[in-house]
């Protein structure tokens, strides 16, 4: 669980409570790591691949529709900002 929270740079509370309606949805599950018994692994479902397969295309095209409205180099630019405050 630790590099996908630092990948969605939150901590693993917040990544934890944010899973649990996944979990109850059946889109994700979270097991034990065999190799150490105080981790976690997530796990996406069938499920939770169909519907991210389904979500990916609105998730691509909506960022799109924010570079085209935001001023040139702006994007990359909010970008790195967005990161620095990780």
């Amino acid at each position: 669980m630790g590099p996908v929270a630092a990948l969605l740079g939150m901590d693993r509370t917040t990544l934890t409570a944010a899973l649990k309606p996944l979990e109850r949805r059946g889109l994700v599950k979270v097991i034990p790591d065999p190799s150490d018994g105080r981790s976690r692994i997530l796990q996406l479902t069938g499920k939770g691949r169909t519907l991210l397969a389904r979500a990916l295309p609105v998730w691509k095209s909506l960022h799109e529709e924010v570079e085209r409205l935001v001023p040139d180099g702006g994007a990359e630019a909010m970008r790195r900002g967005l990161k620095a405050l990780l």
